[in-house]
C-alpha cells in the first residue's frame, strides 16, 4: 500500500463551514482557514495562501449550498462553486499539490437512483446542481484531482418536515465527516478521479426520523424548486477500498 497522507500536508477550503469543523475536529494538524482568511472567490488571495501554505494535497469543502437560495442568488452560487472551485484548482496545479473536490449527488438527474462514478450526469434538474457539475469539471484541471460525491444534512434535522418522495444516500454530517477523514488519511493509495462516499439508501424523512422524532412528511412538490425522484449513490468502491485499509492495519 501506498504511504498515507500526513494530515499536516492538508489544506481544507471552508474551514468554518459545516463539513469543515467537523473535518478539522478529525484532522486536527490541516490547515483550515475561514472563509474570511481564504475567500475561494477571489482569485489571487487563493492563489497567495495556498502558496504561501505549500499543502501536498488541498480538500475543496468550501461551496454554496443553499438549494433554494441558488435560485434567486444564481450569480452568488457561480461566483463560489463554479469561480471559486477554478481558483482552487488552479492554486492546487501551481504547488503541486492534489486537490480532493466535495461534489454532491445532485449532479445526477435523479429518476433511478444507485449510481455509480462512471454513469453519465445530468441533465441537472436546479441552478445549484448545475453549479456544482460545472465545478466538477473545473476541478478537473488540477492533475490527479479527486472529485468525491457525496451529501448531509447538519447534525441536528433543521426543518419541522421532511420529503417522504427523495430517496438519497445522504447522512448527517458527523457520519459523512468521518467517512471523508478516512478517504483523506489513505489518500496516496486512491488512484481513481471520482469516488462516491456516502451511506444507504433511504428516504429524507426516513434520515430526519433518526434525529426528529415528531418530524412531519412532506412532498417535494412543496420545496419551491425543482428536486430529484432518487439521488441515492451506489458505494461499492469505496467499501472496496476501506476493505483494503482495513487488512493492511490488521497486517500491519
Amino acid at each position: 500500500m501506498a504511504e498515507q497522507t500526513s494530515a499536516g500536508g492538508l489544506l481544507i477550503t471552508g474551514g468554518s463551514g459545516r463539513l469543515g469543523r467537523e473535518l478539522v475536529r478529525l484532522l486536527p494538524h490541516a490547515q483550515a482557514p475561514s472563509s474570511r482568511e481564504l475567500d475561494v472567490t477571489d482569485e489571487d488571495a487563493t492563489l497567495a495562501v495556498v502558496a504561501a501554505l505549500r499543502p501536498s494535497a488541498v480538500i475543496h469543502a468550501a461551496g454554496y449550498t443553499d438549494v433554494r437560495g441558488a435560485e434567486q442568488d444564481r450569480q452568488r452560487c457561480w461566483r463560489v462553486n463554479v469561480a471559486g472551485t477554478r481558483h482552487v484548482a488552479a492554486a492546487a496545479r501551481a504547488v503541486g499539490a492534489r486537490l480532493v473536490h466535495v461534489s454532491t449527488d445532485y449532479v445526477f438527474f435523479g429518476d433511478r437512483g444507485n449510481y455509480r462514478e462512471d454513469d453519465t450526469p445530468g441533465p441537472v434538474r436546479n441552478y445549484y446542481a448545475l453549479t456544482k457539475l460545472v465545478a466538477e469539471e473545473a476541478a478537473r484541471a488540477a492533475p490527479g484531482a479527486l472529485v468525491v460525491r457525496t451529501s448531509f444534512r447538519p447534525r441536528a434535522w433543521p426543518y419541522p418536515t421532511a420529503y417522504t418522495d427523495l430517496f438519497t444516500s445522504q447522512d448527517y454530517v458527523d457520519v459523512i465527516a468521518p467517512l471523508l477523514a478516512e478517504l483523506v488519511t489513505h489518500l496516496d493509495a486512491v488512484t481513481y478521479d471520482t469516488i462516491n462516499v456516502a451511506t444507504e439508501r433511504k428516504s429524507v424523512y426516513d434520515l430526519a426520523l433518526r434525529r426528529a422524532p415528531g418530524v412531519r412528511p412532506a412532498s417535494k412538490a412543496e420545496a419551491g424548486v425543482a428536486l430529484p425522484d432518487d439521488v441515492s449513490l451506489d458505494v461499492d468502491r469505496f467499501t472496496r477500498l476501506r476493505a483494503t485499509w482495513a487488512a493492511g492495519a490488521a497486517g500491519a
